[in-house]
């Protein structure tokens, strides 16, 4: 029998499932010391996190501490993966767009009688350079350009459900599934039939039971949740970096399983900024994804089941 505790974080759900009753008080301290450790390295929304105090230097080259560097680290390992549609770079476009504070917080200055706004909404001309290829970690030392500010949003949120479910297994023993806000990691023995996981975005979009296997991962990026009112439009967090805006939402959302929660959540971001290339991409790389249209259209890639009902998922394969 698996306990499970949820609570919120970032203005997201945080949950924790575990194969062992006895063991959920632990774990849950255990994952939210983790997120804990990461929102203290990285936070672009705190004056005191480590990376908001280190950013002025970053031009000269900055000893970091070890997460920190790591956090970067992976980061840009995810720019590789995904040929830079995942950009680490992007914090000043987010802070033009709004986005300079947590997502509530964003929501309540825009939805109230005045809404704030921020400026008219940018528009695409000439492509920008790829910020990614400015950024280097050499051991601890984080160097990037004085005209470039980090944002570690699209991959530190995955790292830190990849760390979690981790240290909670190493700790206890037991299986755990960890999800933080659509990011999914697991550790240790899954229960008896798998872990049972409803893939779904919003509750009007299609819904599909998958059972994921022990050890695999898995992440939602939806162009529909993180919202809000810019310049007289609605916008999502989502960027493409070749523009600094938010990439066009031909995906309502995309879902994918791979090995670690980093690795998932970098192909569905990618998915989202390439829109529809993302398909054929998915396709010839075997990357296990489903990617939901506008009119709320399914696309099943690599080991994805097609079928509604439940199938498992795990490495990129299916059976059932």
């Amino acid at each position: 029998m698996e306990a499970h505790s949820s609570w919120t974080v970032w203005g997201l759900e945080a949950a924790v499932t575990v194969t062992r009753p006895d063991a959920i008080a632990e774990a849950v301290r255990v994952v939210r010391a983790v997120v804990a450790e990461v929102d203290d390295a990285c936070s672009r929304f705190r004056t005191d996190s480590e990376l908001a105090r280190l950013q002025p230097q970053f031009a000269g080259g900055a000893e970091a501490s070890p997460l920190l560097a790591l956090l970067v680290q992976r980061a840009l390992e995810a720019a590789i993966l995904t040929g830079g549609d995942v950009d680490p770079t992007l914090g000043r476009d987010l802070d033009a767009l709004g986005y300079d504070r947590d997502i509530v917080s964003v929501r309540l200055s825009t939805d109230g009688a005045a809404p704030v706004d921020h400026g008219p909404v940018r528009t695409r001309s000439a492509r920008r350079s790829e910020g990614w290829r400015r950024v280097s970690v050499t051991e601890q030392t984080i160097t990037a350009p004085a005209d470039i500010r980090l944002d570690l949003g699209a991959t530190a949120k995955a790292i830190a459900a990849d760390r979690a479910a981790a240290g909670v297994h190493a700790a206890l023993g037991c299986g755990v599934l960890v999800s933080l806000g659509g990011d999914l990691a697991t550790a240790g023995p899954a229960p008896r039939g798998g872990w049972q996981v409803v893939v779904q975005d919003l509750e009007d979009d299609p819904a599909q039971q998958t059972t994921l296997g022990p050890g695999f991962a898995m992440a939602t990026s939806s162009t529909q949740k993180r919202r809000w009112q810019h310049g007289g439009a609605q916008v999502h967090h989502i960027l493409d970096p070749r523009f600094g805006l938010p990439a066009e939402p031909v995906w309502r959302s995309v879902t994918v399983a791979a090995s670690t929660c980093l690795e998932a959540n970098a192909y569905s971001t990618a998915a989202v900024v390439r829109g529809y290339a993302a398909v054929d991409w998915f396709r010839r790389e075997g990357i296990t994804g489903r990617l939901v249209d506008t009119h709320g259209r399914t696309i099943h890639t690599g080991g994805w089941p097609e079928a509604a009902e439940d199938h498992a998922i795990a490495g990129g394969q299916a059976d059932g």
